[in-house]
């Protein structure tokens, strides 16, 4: 993947258009991530202070919010954006090899207070799951991700606290929803089988970036 420098996150997202797929961070495939084609000074950064910058992660928000990104860990459980274009096989194809979680489930738990609630961020989720405490934040966290990668769960925005002067810090908590409730249920219908999805999806891959391996690919894409 060659493109000119990107300084913002609308141009960010103009890729994403584009390609239609791109993982957030190291994807495995070199060049292949949007950290790798952002411009030098919108990458993370420490100052001497102990303070830090990192405009492309500040970026993911606005990204989702336009309205044209699907955002959420989908690629090897790790964060990346999809478009919406794509988005109808992506869900079809994973949706497909994960049918559904069985009745009594914490994966179908959490889906069920999720989507009673509309969006919640995850430190609420998981409260209202039951899982309090710092020892079982990352139990909690690999379900919700188990249900990312299957296409049921989605990141609608990411919300910041602020300091007593109205200015937003940290990391932000991501705010969760379904894809129906963000960008409703056509979005998640394809007139493919499974199958056929995940054929394309690899085909279009190929030449997006014609140096990956096709084992790389699938890797990504399963």
């Amino acid at each position: 993947m060659k493109y000119e420098d990107i300084h913002n996150s609308a141009q960010l997202s103009e890729v994403v258009q584009a390609i239609g797929f791109l993982p957030l961070l190291n994807s495995g495939i070199s060049g292949f991530s949007a950290e790798d084609i952002v411009s030098d000074d919108c990458r993370y950064v420490v100052f001497p202070d102990g303070g830090w910058d990192w405009p492309l992660w500040k970026w993911k928000g606005e990204i989702i919010t336009g309205g044209n990104c699907v955002y959420g860990k989908f690629f090897a459980g790790k964060a990346g954006f999809i478009s919406l274009d794509w988005w109808h096989d992506f869900c079809n194809y994973r949706r497909g090899v994960n049918p559904s979680f069985p009745e009594g489930s914490i994966e179908e738990a959490v889906l069920s207070t999720l989507t009673v609630n509309g969006s919640m961020i995850t430190r609420e989720l998981r409260a209202a799951c039951g899982f309090s405490g710092t020892k079982l934040r990352s139990r909690f966290d690999s379900y919700v991700t188990r249900l990312q990668m299957a296409c049921r769960i989605v990141t609608e925005d990411f919300i910041y606290p602020q300091d007593r002067h109205g200015r937003e810090y940290g990391w932000g908590w991501a705010l969760l929803t379904t894809p129906e409730q963000l960008y409703g249920a056509e979005a998640c219908r394809c007139v493919r089988t499974p199958e056929e999805s995940f054929e394309r999806m690899v085909s279009h891959l190929r030449g997006v970036c014609p140096e990956a391996s096709e084992s790389q690919i699938v890797k990504m894409m399963k």
